[in-house]
C-alpha cells in the first residue's frame, strides 16, 4: 500500500533531522522545513535516495570537495547550496 504524501513528507522531514552529523542535521532539516511541501514527486524522490547516502558524502557535496556520485543528485545538491547561501546571508545581515 503506496503511503500517503503527507506521511511521506513526515518521514523525510525526520530523517533530515536525524542524521547524525549536527552538520547535515542542520542543513537537511532547515532546507526540510522549508521546501519538502513545495519539491515535485521527482524531485521528492531523488530527495529521499539522498537521504540514504552517508553524511560525510553529501557534506562533501555541498561544499563543492566532491562532485556527487549520481548526476540525479546535481540539482538537489544545487538548490541545497542555494538555500544555505541563502541562509548564511541573512544570518549575516541580522
Amino acid at each position: 500500500m503506496a503511503e500517503n504524501q503527507q506521511t511521506r513528507l513526515k518521514k523525510l522531514h525526520y530523517r533530515s533531522w536525524h542524521r547524525g552529523c549536527k552538520e547535515t542535521d542542520v542543513i537537511l532539516g532547515h532546507f526540510a522545513d522549508s521546501h519538502l511541501e513545495g519539491l515535485s514527486t521527482a524531485q521528492l524522490d531523488v530527495y529521499e535516495r539522498l537521504l540514504d547516502e552517508q553524511d560525510a558524502d553529501i557534506w562533501n557535496w555541498l561544499i563543492g570537495k566532491e562532485l556527487p556520485t549520481r548526476q540525479e543528485y546535481t540539482p538537489v545538491i544545487k538548490l541545497l547550496r542555494q538555500f544555505t547561501t541563502k541562509q548564511f546571508k541573512v544570518a549575516a545581515e541580522g
